[in-house]
């Protein structure tokens, strides 16, 4: 080190550096300012989204066919990429809104220069600056400490070390740490990227993909697909080669390029691409709506993680009260002179904290007043001390922290005053005096003079949250236990938690908590308010929680909650709270209003109902198509797909609607499963539409329909099949799934019927055997569907009653108490609209067969009749289950559907002449109309859909 520059830091010790000393730093590059995203990088969305193992098989079957020029075949490569554009998208903005929030709330740095305290940006901080510290704090930089005023610093984030160091003069405060107590002042040795924390790279950013269930349970799916895909691949090669007439003949000729086709067409369809797409989505947009609500989202998965919370901590001050605290009055104990000026000494110190600033205005210091010796105060030990030149020591804090028991005894005045004012919801601290001067031992021990004498209790007000009580009440009717913990007087808490809704009697002394964690998580189950509660046991409690297997939120503002908020599954901090607390919170509420919670656990739960449901549509499709590749690969037949027909389905019954499906509003509460559930439908739905498929294929073949129509047909199959899962998993019906089911059914009725999208997807009419063939098939695997969800229904319903260990009619809230009450002639529409629905889906398809039969003017309005009567009849079945829970919404649309049923059967009736049975279907639907409108009992039953009680349950 040069003269010159030694020469500075001797003078930046006493006065910080100058404006000079500042420029020439800045010019040398020693500034602090460290590039480090708030959110992740640009690149790493991309390269999740593009630069896949699944992007690059299908990037590799896109090449190979272009390169045979089957290009009309490679629709899916355009469809992968569409899927990688719309996902970096929706990252890309969900960075945005992050980056700018996290800019405008990024915390500040305190620097003495020129003999003057100022705030300035962590990255402005520069090498030999001299930062001011102080609890709350967050060290900017690395830096040696020049003097300690009590000053202890908590390095768990960066060390591993869970106790407060304390620091002395020459000790190293690293950059990252926290300054729990005391304050001091240190030099700056290292910054930007040298400094300890920006060493390492994966805590600089705080936009990660953390464990969750949803991403742990689809990377297994994924591993499971990559580990099949390559054997499967062969099998199927090996069969489409064989079907061609062998290996070497399949060459000679050249119909091994049909042979990789259909091979590539097995192996695409076995990828749920989508699926991780839809996740990706579903957390970005979560996370951006989120923001739009002043809600920092530090890690997505937290959007998720906060719909499993089970429990959730609150602390008193600026959670539940707006933590602005006034003082309120001063009762005398015992007269002493010099009491006065000592509150007045604490209102005015430097480091004084929130409470005893507000000593400030009622009480003044006529003069300066030295401290000769003084213990800080520490959030720990609740309280301080202070000697002055005139002799004794005055000390304030906590009457239970500096008496002990003598605080809570009604028979001694102390005891009586702290008690009575407690109960009424204020919080007290008491002004003690001992008559010994502190010495260097009792500083450097922190310890209490002996023999204090109460001169005062001090009480102070907090204003309560005017949403408060609303969100509380949430988390109750949601299930979601509530623990108030704080550090100050039980009394006082508990008088704050019934003021806010919470039915309890008097808090719990945390003194009293017992060192066992196993016995601490017994006392947290029983009981709900917590005071005198130290930062230790904020954390201890948090752990034991989640020992006994509960997810825990916690929440706070100030320094002393910070390590609790770090060890718990989901922190949430204020923004009013301490940089530090901030800083390890993967939720801010940025307006710090409490009632946002309940807009950030619905968002979560809504990510998490919603992949449910959409990743059953993507399973569904990866095991039948696994099951057709195995199925064909072994009976070695030509594999009745093209890629392009693949397209087809993949687009308009999984892709598209599920994009729509991820995004819908979603309540239900989360359960633990969410593989197990989906595969329970999943894996027998995808069986049997693989073993429809096959079992027609052979059929087909049998009755001597060409290829063409063979594909054809198993492609009418698939679409049919595949939109009925998807109805089926959208129950009970919206409006915005209506339009959805609706615009992809007439979507691909279109395909079937316009010459044009036939021609390009070479789809040929399959004649009328084949059309008979098909219908069967669709019928009979319709059936084994509706089988299928039924099973699941059960299944789903058995597993959550095993695992609440809950009576079936405490499960199933909504469902089982509205079955318990319905009307008997809303279970007989109910029953007639199932019933009608599918026999209107069965003569949708016979309306369709005939038009083999009709002249050819008649052909294209049979076809449109048919198709539009099959989907009526999917979404009259699809509204029956809304029926049972009474939504308004599903009345009105049924008669709408079945008003317009009608008319086509009507029609039908004209054309094909099927006079007995549409007159029966006429009459059901007349029944089902008259049945949910007319009789008073049914009138009663249906209300609004807000009133409706919300769901508790997975959608089963």
């Amino acid at each position: 080190m040069d003269q010159a520059t030694a020469e500075s830091i001797d003078s930046a010790d006493v006065r910080g550096l100058s404006a000079a000393d500042v420029a020439e730093r800045v010019a040398a590059g020693q500034t602090n300012a460290f590039t480090a995203d708030s959110s992740r990088s640009a690149w790493n969305i991309v390269r999740a989204n593009v630069f896949t193992l699944f992007n690059a098989i299908v990037a590799a079957c896109f090449l190979v066919l272009l390169l045979l020029g089957r290009w009309q075949d490679a629709l899916f490569g355009v469809a992968a990429l569409s899927n990688a554009v719309i996902g970096c998208v929706q990252e890309f903005r969900a960075k945005a809104a992050l980056d700018r929030l996290a800019l405008l709330n990024a915390p500040r740095a305190r620097v003495h220069r020129e003999g003057v305290d100022a705030e300035i940006a962590p990255p402005d901080v520069v090498r030999d600056d001299l930062l001011v510290l102080r609890a709350g704090d967050q060290v900017p930089a690395d830096a040696v400490v020049v003097e300690s005023r009590g000053l202890q610093i908590d390095e768990s984030m960066l060390t591993g070390e869970s106790d407060a160091v304390d620091k002395r003069p020459d000790d190293e405060a690293l950059s990252g740490s926290i300054v729990v107590a005391g304050e001091g002042t240190a030099r700056v040795v290292r910054v930007g990227a040298e400094s300890y924390a920006n060493t390492f790279a994966a805590e600089a950013k705080r936009f990660q993909l953390v464990s969750s269930e949803l991403r742990t349970s689809i990377d297994r799916v994924l591993r499971w697909v990559g580990w099949g895909i390559g054997p499967i691949g062969l099998l199927v090669l090996n069969a489409q080669m064989m079907v061609a007439g062998g290996w070497v003949q399949a060459w000679q000729q050249g119909t091994w390029q049909q042979a990789v086709v259909n091979t590539i067409a097995s192996l695409t369809a076995m990828i749920p691409l989508g699926l991780v797409l839809m996740t990706s989505i579903a957390f970005a947009v979560g996370a951006a709506r989120l923001a739009g609500q002043k809600v920092l989202v530090n890690e997505l998965p937290a959007v998720e993680g906060l719909a499993r919370v089970d429990v959730i901590c609150l602390d008193k001050t600026g959670t539940l009260t707006a933590g602005e605290i006034r003082f309120d009055d001063v009762l005398t104990i015992e007269e002493s002179d010099g009491w006065r000026t000592a509150l007045a000494w604490y209102g005015a110190a430097a480091d004084a904290n929130a409470t005893a600033k507000c000593l400030r205005e009622p009480f003044t210091l006529d003069e300066p007043v030295e401290a000769v010796r003084r213990i800080p105060f520490s959030s720990a030990r609740k309280w301080s001390a202070v000697s002055f030149a005139s002799g004794g020591t005055w000390i304030l804090g906590a009457p239970e922290m500096v008496f002990g028991d003598l605080a809570a005894d009604a028979g001694s005045d102390l005891g009586a005053a702290v008690t009575r004012l407690a109960s009424s919801g204020r919080r007290t601290l008491v002004l003690a005096r001992a008559g010994a001067a502190l010495d260097d031992i009792d500083v450097d021990e922190e310890r209490l003079p002996e023999a204090p004498v109460a001169v005062a209790v001090l009480t102070f007000v907090e204003a309560v949250r005017p949403d408060a009580a609303e969100a509380l009440a949430y988390f109750r009717q949601q299930g979601v236990g509530v623990r108030v913990i704080s550090g100050d007087n039980p009394r006082t808490v508990a008088a704050i938690a019934r003021e806010v809704g919470l039915e309890v009697d008097e808090g719990y002394d945390a003194r009293r908590l017992p060192e066992d964690d196993v016995e601490l998580g017994l006392v947290l189950e029983q009981h709900t308010v917590f005071g005198r509660v130290t930062p230790d046991q904020k954390r201890r409690m948090v752990t034991a929680l989640q020992a006994r297997g509960h997810v825990v939120a916690m929440t706070g503002d100030g320094v002393n909650d910070a390590l609790a908020i770090k060890t718990a599954d989901i922190g949430i901090a204020m923004n009013s709270g301490a940089a530090a607390t901030k800083a390890v919170a993967r939720l801010v509420l940025l307006d710090g209003r409490f009632s946002h919670l309940p807009s950030v656990v619905a968002e979560g739960r809504q990510v998490i109902a919603n992949i449910e449901r959409v990743s059953m549509l993507f399973l569904t499709k990866t095991v039948y198509a696994t099951g057709l590749a195995v199925l064909f690969g072994a009976l070695v037949m030509e594999f009745p797909f093209l890629p392009r027909q693949l397209s087809i389905t993949d687009g308009l019954t999984i892709g598209i609607p599920a994009f729509f499906l991820a995004l819908l509003p979603n309540t239900q509460r989360y359960v633990p499963g969410f593989l197990r559930r989906s595969l329970s439908f999943a894996i027998p739905a995808g069986l049997v539409i693989a073993v429809s498929l096959t079992l027609y294929t052979r059929l087909a073949m049998g009755i001597g329909l060409s290829v063409e129509q063979l594909r054809t047909g198993a492609t009418i199959i698939l679409a049919i099949v595949a939109i009925w899962v998807l109805t089926v998993l959208s129950r009970p019906v919206t409006r915005v799934k209506v339009l959805v089911i609706g615009a992809m059914f007439i979507a691909l009725t279109a395909i079937f019927t316009v010459p044009a999208l036939g021609e390009f997807f070479q789809l040929q009419d399959p004649g009328e055997d084949g059309g008979v063939l098909i219908t069967v098939v669709v019928v009979v695997a319709i059936g084994a569907i509706e089988v299928v969800r039924f099973a699941h229904r059960r299944f789903v319903q058995r597993s959550l009653l095993a695992l609440a260990g809950r009576r079936q009619d405490e499960t199933l809230d909504a469902t089982a108490v509205s079955a318990r009450r319905r009307p008997t002639a809303v279970s007989a529409a109910i029953v007639l609209v199932y019933v009608g629905g599918l026999i209107n889906t069965a003569l949708g398809i016979v309306v369709l067969l005939t038009r083999y039969g009709v002249p050819d003017d008649l052909v294209l309005p049979t076809s449109l009749v048919g198709a539009a009567t099959v989907l009526l009849g999917l979404l009259t079945v699809a509204g029956g289950s809304a029926l049972s829970r009474g939504s308004v919404l599903a009345r009105n649309l049924l008669t709408a559907y079945l008003a317009l049923l009608g008319v086509l059967q009507a029609v039908a009736m004209i054309l094909t002449e099927l006079d007995p049975v549409l007159t029966v279907a006429l009459v059901a639907a007349v029944a089902v109309i008259v049945a949910i409108w007319v009789p008073a009992g049914s009138r009663r039953w249906f209300r609004p859909v807000g009133a409706r009680p919300s769901e508790s349950t997975p959608s089963v």
